[in-house]
């Protein structure tokens, strides 16, 4: 069976997974936003570690209404705009579409479900540097896989067709329980995204300085920890999980990740998804995320005060 792909926010995510995909044969039509003009007429870039392509013709919009009904979409987007997702969908669905959320954070699916009750819904977890380094442009740096968990798709088949389609354009895949995938996620984003802006630095500088290792081994143990007492006789992560990523992090290409991005640019961050739902989470279930609702509070005062000024220069 092919598959018919639709991605949602061409950046650094949704331009490397949807052009491994295209470079591979498989049909997928891009959403562009301001890069639309010139990827309509040049093409898409991509430069990875693993070997860079060029898509010299893409299937290349700037708004849904133009695009085909698909199989899977794949919504690329920062989770700050999800509230697009309610007029951006719809053009795209059939009776059986997968939507499939490759956002980080917590509750990103039950907000969507609520707009669409009916819609099939998974969501993507991407362990990958990489950015847009220009129009029409991504840089892969390192990393690269992307683990799918369903969140209401009762047809599993398909999200085993979409690992077997990505696996075959060159990107390890595999299908794993979400809301456990999500929190394993939770304990590289909440300390490396956060950190990276409160301290304006990268990740190979955070690692490099051992009280701050020691406050990142913190973080994610209290991530770990709350992720274990919600998932109790459900799921659970064992503390060893911390040391195998800062071990893989301390290896990793210096890299500031898509927070740091957003700060760097004055952009809003990610707040609510990857550091107040977990909060909100895991004291529902009786536990305090002391070091992660602080960085929370940081961070929301670091972007009110950028989004502040950009608003009185205007």
């Amino acid at each position: 069976m092919s598959l018919k792909y639709a991605v949602i926010g061409t950046g650094a995510i949704g331009g490397y997974y949807g052009g491994r995909l295209a470079n591979s044969g498989q049909e997928v039509h891009f959403l562009l936003h301001s890069d639309y003009d010139y990827v309509k007429q040049n093409g898409l870039q991509i430069d990875s570690v693993e070997g860079d392509f060029h898509l010299s013709s893409v299937f290349a919009y700037n708004r849904t209404l133009d695009m085909p009904k698909c199989d899977v979409v794949l919504v690329a987007l920062k989770s700050t705009n999800n509230r697009l997702l309610k007029d951006l969908l719809p053009p795209l669905l059939h009776e059986n579409t997968v939507v499939i959320l490759i956002q980080n954070g917590l509750g990103l699916e039950a907000d969507l479900q609520e707009d669409f009750p009916t819609l099939s819904i998974a969501g993507g977890l991407a362990f990958i540097c990489s950015s847009k380094i220009g129009a029409g442009h991504i840089g892969h740096f390192d990393e690269g896989r992307l683990n799918l968990g369903s969140f209401s798709c009762s047809n599993i088949k398909i999200l085993e067709q979409v690992c077997a389609d990505l696996t075959n354009a060159g990107v390890e895949a595999q299908l794993l329980e979400l809301e456990k995938a999500r929190w394993m996620k939770l304990v590289w984003n909440i300390p490396y995204n956060g950190m990276t802006v409160v301290m304006n630095t990268t990740t190979d500088r955070l690692m490099g300085n051992e009280p701050m290792v020691d406050l990142l081994r913190e973080i994610m143990i209290e991530v770990v920890q709350a992720a274990n007492q919600i998932g109790q006789n459900k799921f659970s992560i064992p503390e060893s999980y911390v040391d195998s990523i800062l071990e893989t992090t301390r290896h990793m290409t210096p890299y500031s990740p898509s927070m740091k991005l957003d700060y760097d640019f004055c952009r809003p961050l990610e707040i609510e998804y990857i550091y107040t739902r977990p909060v909100v989470e895991a004291a529902r279930y009786g536990y305090n995320m002391f070091h992660v609702s602080m960085l929370e509070k940081q961070l929301q005062y670091i972007q009110a005060q950028y989004l502040t000024r950009k608003r009185e220069e205007r």
